[in-house]
């Protein structure tokens, strides 16, 4: 087979295929343009989901008219000049592919003026064949036309999706990019309707974030700002409770650029994991800001993926940063209450409650004072009382935001009184997380006490776990254990931590390996000592009919107002939920 050199016209059309995979990538190209250029504002207007036409019109510096031709040739561009360049890039656009690879796949037009100009002018690009440069009216600014997408090359045309398809693809690329300038007016238009109207300096951020997030988002966030040296983060992460069935509502941007990185994703993933229910995908728009020498962009043909010089240093930083915002999510009534959250069913624990002889209710403080006394109701029956009475219920209703505890429900719900209404508490839940950051709190603060066995549990896996195990044998070590392969399928515990003495230790160490194999690659430290902490805490807490006495059921009110984290679970389900006087009002048609 003879070796020859491809004509110009095949490798344009073959460089497009890398840049331009459909329509919006096409936008996307041609707004990062009207972005570097300064634009203030942008239209976007599109016709038969993009293959029909695609404009985009801005305000920015212009192309001089001398320079349309060379703006058109391939690897051409004002942003880039040198090597030193290209290893600090603080641009969206920096390989001079853009209108070279849209023109040779389609019929183009770029119309500019620059400021001062007397004239504007225009070049067109018919698959890959450039016009003579023509006179045309303009206002300072530039206009690109893209007609026909794909028109010379049939075999990409046939793999574009159906109109509505293509415009939902391009609705969500410019919902990133209305997210990453604030300070930009965005307007995206299909025929006659405008589907994206975002103006800038008419609103604030939180009205942008509830036009492309819903208008829940604002109030159901909490901000982020973090800094450490030349790195920085910023933005707004959801509550456990706004979490979604999808994660179509995550947002990361680095340096400004929209991008959807595996490491930032995991790095908040693995922030959420003690406060999100399985299956759900927590909501956040958040900004990157580093050293360009830091971050290579360069790395992805479509530009949205980034390579970090230390990716180990950024994702301890991100996840530190929005670990400690997350751990400031205890029980506020300024928060949204969790009886709003769309959660899937659950099912507690069929696990026994433990017969070891330690008190869960020595772990956190709780006083046992006797039982409720009883009074006559009028109608014959009998109600419960603490033992201490309500003579000061409502100073502390006004003191806690939990309230004071009444009564429980179906031996699962504490019912609690505050000024505002009812406030419902799922005690296993709110006592799982009490117990799980004590828990966590202790095993930070200095070696975890530990006893050494006379005779090794062994435990059977499967070859793959003992092998992930023994890799990460240093962060077991440190939780308390001592461990060794006695076989390539068996584990055999030597020394356990104390917390585990009188447990079901090989249960609890299968479930914590089968947790840890989603945690692959997180550069977590702690993953496998939270794991068995989370596990070791669901065992422990109480159980359904368990009976409380009002003075225990307050005093795991007062710890949930103290704990971190403590409007979820381990398992990231609520623990608690309220109705206010309004809603209960309007329940019984009170007022009407």
């Amino acid at each position: 087979m003879t070796i020859r050199v491809l004509p110009n016209e095949l490798i344009d059309q073959i460089a497009a295929g890398e840049v331009i995979e459909r329509p919006a990538s096409v936008v996307k190209e041609l707004v990062e343009n009207s972005l570097d250029s300064g634009a203030r504002r942008i239209e976007i207007d599109i016709e038969r989901g993009g293959v029909g036409l695609v404009r985009v019109r801005d305000d920015g510096c212009g192309i001089a008219a001398a320079e349309l031709h060379v703006a058109v040739s391939r690897h051409a561009t004002s942003k880039i000049g040198s090597l030193e360049d290209l290893e600090a890039i603080t641009t969206l656009g920096f390989r001079g592919e853009a209108l070279p690879s849209i023109g040779s796949v389609s019929r183009q037009r770029v119309v500019s003026r620059v400021e001062g100009a007397p004239a504007g002018a225009e070049i067109s690009v018919d698959g890959g064949k450039v016009s003579a440069i023509r006179p045309a009216a303009h206002p300072a600014g530039t206009t690109v036309e893209v007609h026909d997408l794909f028109f010379n090359v049939p075999a990409r045309r046939k793999f574009v999706r159906s109109d509505a398809t293509e415009l939902g693809h391009i609705a969500r690329l410019v919902e990133r990019l209305v997210l990453s300038r604030h300070d930009v007016t965005f307007r995206l238009r299909s025929g006659e309707r405008v589907l994206i109207e975002a103006p800038a300096g008419a609103e604030d951020d939180s009205r942008r974030l509830a036009r492309i997030l819903g208008e829940g988002f604002p109030a159901r966030s909490v901000p982020v700002r973090h800094h450490a040296g030349p790195v920085e983060i910023a933005g707004w992460i959801g509550l456990p409770t706004t979490s979604r069935a999808q994660p179509d509502q995550q947002f990361w941007f680095v340096n400004g650029r929209s991008v959807r990185d595996k490491l930032l994703m995991n790095a908040v993933r693995v922030a959420y994991r003690d406060v999100l229910y399985h299956g759900r995908y927590p909501t956040y728009v958040l900004y990157l800001t580093l050293d360009p020498k830091l971050v290579d962009v360069n790395a992805h043909p479509s530009k949205l993926e980034v390579r970090f010089r230390d990716s180990r240093q950024i994702h301890e930083f991100v996840f530190r940063a929005l670990e400690r915002v997350l751990a400031g999510t205890r029980p506020d009534f300024a928060a949204a209450p969790a009886a709003q959250a769309d959660f899937p069913p659950y099912r507690e624990s069929t696990l026994p409650f433990p017969t070891s002889s330690r008190s869960v209710w020595g772990v956190i403080g709780a006083v046992r004072e006797p039982e409720a006394s009883t009074r006559e109701m009028s109608g014959g029956g009998r109600w419960a009382s603490g033992g201490a009475g309500f003579a000061n219920a409502s100073s502390e209703e006004a003191e806690h935001p939990l309230g004071v505890a009444l009564a429980q429900l179906h031996g699962v719900y504490i019912l609690a009184q505050t000024p505002e209404g009812l406030v419902l508490v799922d005690m296993h839940a709110a006592h799982e997380r009490v117990l799980y950051e004590r828990f966590k709190a202790a095993n930070g603060a200095a070696t975890p006490a530990s006893q050494q066995l006379l005779e090794p549990i062994v435990i059977d896996l499967k070859p793959h776990e003992v092998e992930a195990i023994l890799e990460g044998r240093a962060e077991w070590e440190r939780a308390g254990f001592e461990l060794d392969a006695v076989g390539p399928a068996r584990l055999a515990l030597r020394r356990i931590p104390a917390l585990l003495v009188g447990e079901d230790v090989a249960g609890i160490v299968a479930s914590v390996v089968r947790e840890l194999e989603a945690e692959a690659g997180t550069h977590h430290l702690e993953a496998a000592a939270d794991r068995f902490l989370g596990t070791l805490a669901c065992r422990t807490a109480i159980h359904a009919n368990r009976r409380l006495s009002l003075a225990e059921m307050n005093a795991l009110l007062r710890q949930m107002e103290s704990t971190a984290r403590a409007n979820q679970c381990n398992h990231g389900r609520p623990t608690w939920a309220r109705l206010s006087l309004a809603e209960l009002d309007q329940l019984f048609l009170r007022g009407r």
